[in-house]
């Protein structure tokens, strides 16, 4: 694929001239096709793409790839005769695999509806690969009723002790409370994201110690592995689920915190719109873990949502694709609909957004605690990396010793590096 790749890149180069300050002409002749990075918008983008549709006569087609699978669905589609006109390069090694494949959006119609620069993504030579459509926080999502229903406050947790006491009491008192601590912290692919690359970013981010990557690190320490640890053992021994069922999945953490049968959930502001009307106090608070200082610690907050146009298709399909990000960001009701799935677009005329998980991470940054940057989306060869995670981790799950944590640790430190050397060397 890569031959064909390079061989489009000039054809791709003088096509990009001709949409250069333009958004608004007919693009009947061509079409749309989204290749979908969030399983959980699938439904709301559908509803989007068959508006646009009967507003425009413009085929929209929408395709969600499965939770985990976005790489390799990526790299299959793109071999197709008809491949994705829209598609995301989500950090900096999308970039490095698809800065060739991908328009140079800089100076386009939807670069200048942004209100901020501050979620592209640049090539070594200052190309614009592709350009954020939305941003996001993760952390717990916590249920303060359920705190408080176990004689607790949220004004506890503060830090990893206030969340640890608060915790383990609920987990004691499951059976007399009717709820547990944690729901379920299933390791099959629907979940398993949730700790190999969400929680897993609190090591990366304090290993950075004050500084920031800009590039994916040779290696890493691993130096703030007991406090990855801290939290994961907190959410696995603390939950509804037993650890020794977490590797084959099947549980439903979202409903079981929406039904509240649990106080805290392992995930994003994406889930917002999906508990807050079962949870209407639903907040987010940070990935308390231990280390000094965290009563300062905020949400992390970040993206890796974002959107590139196909430089291989053709100029029709480039123009309807274009125009089609356009009406996304722009029209009222299409923009509602799709900040209320991806939390907050970052465009100068989207829709306000609403979400109360986003908000927790404003009143974080308000109060003077520092935010977590997504170092996570500097993992090596993404999918392999986080596979052998899994399997570290459902082994140490199985039997929580010593030994089966050093696999952990390997894993996630000496795997590291074999996979950065195998994407670059």
């Amino acid at each position: 694929m890569k031959k064909k790749i390079v061989s489009t890149v000039l054809c791709a180069a003088m096509m990009a001239t001709t949409l250069v300050g333009c958004g608004g002409g007919s693009s009947k002749s061509g079409s749309v096709y989204w290749l979908n990075f969030k399983p959980e918008s699938d439904e709301v983008l559908q509803e989007v793409a068959k508006t646009y549709t009967e507003k425009t006569g413009v085929e929209v087609k929408v395709v969600t790839a499965a939770s985990g699978t976005y790489s390799t669905t990526l790299l299959s589609e793109m071999d197709k005769s008809a491949p994705p006109t829209l598609f995301v390069v989500g950090n900096q090694a999308g970039v490095k695999d698809w800065k060739d494949y991908a328009l140079d959006l800089k100076d386009t119609a939807i670069a200048k509806e942004l209100n901020t620069d501050a979620y592209n993504l640049y090539d070594e030579t200052g190309k614009l690969v592709s350009i954020g459509y939305c941003y996001e926080c993760y952390g717990i999502i916590a249920n303060p009723d359920l705190v408080e229903a176990a004689g607790h406050s949220m004004d506890e947790i503060k830090n990893f002790d206030g969340l640890k006491a608060v915790a383990e009491d609920i987990h004691a008192r499951a059976g007399e409370l009717g709820f547990d601590a944690f729901s379920s912290s299933d390791m099959d692919d629907s979940s398993s994201w949730r700790f190999t690359g969400h929680m897993a970013n609190l090591e990366y981010y304090y290993e950075q110690e004050g500084t920031t990557w800009t590039e994916c690190p040779p290696t890493i320490s691993g130096k703030y592995m007991d406090n990855f640890k801290n939290l994961y053992d907190l959410c696995i021994n603390n939950s509804l689920t037993d650890p020794k069922e977490l590797a084959t999945g099947g549980h439903d953490p979202e409903n079981e915190f929406k039904t509240g049968k649990a106080a805290f959930f392992v995930n994003g502001s994406w889930e917002y719109d999906a508990v807050k009307d079962d949870v209407p106090n639903a907040t987010m608070i940070p990935y308390y873990c231990g280390v000094a200082g965290e009563e300062k610690a905020g949400l992390n907050c970040g993206t890796e949502n974002c959107w590139a146009i196909n430089g291989k298709a053709s100029e029709a399909d480039q123009q309807a694709t274009m125009d089609f990000m356009v009406w996304c960001v722009t029209d009222p009701d299409a923009s509602r609909k799709l900040v209320d799935t991806f939390g907050v677009m970052p465009y100068k005329s989207a829709a306000e957004s609403t979400n109360g998980f986003l908000a927790a991470a404003d009143q974080y940054t308000a109060d003077g605690c520092y935010v977590m940057n997504w170092a996570t989306n500097f993992q090596p060869n993404v999918d392999s990396y986080r596979a052998t995670l899994v399997s570290a981790l459902n082994q140490y799950n199985a039997d929580q010793s010593d030994a089966n944590w050093e696999l952990v640790r390997t894993a996630f430190v000496d795997g590291w590096a074999e996979e950065y050397n195998a994407v670059n060397n």
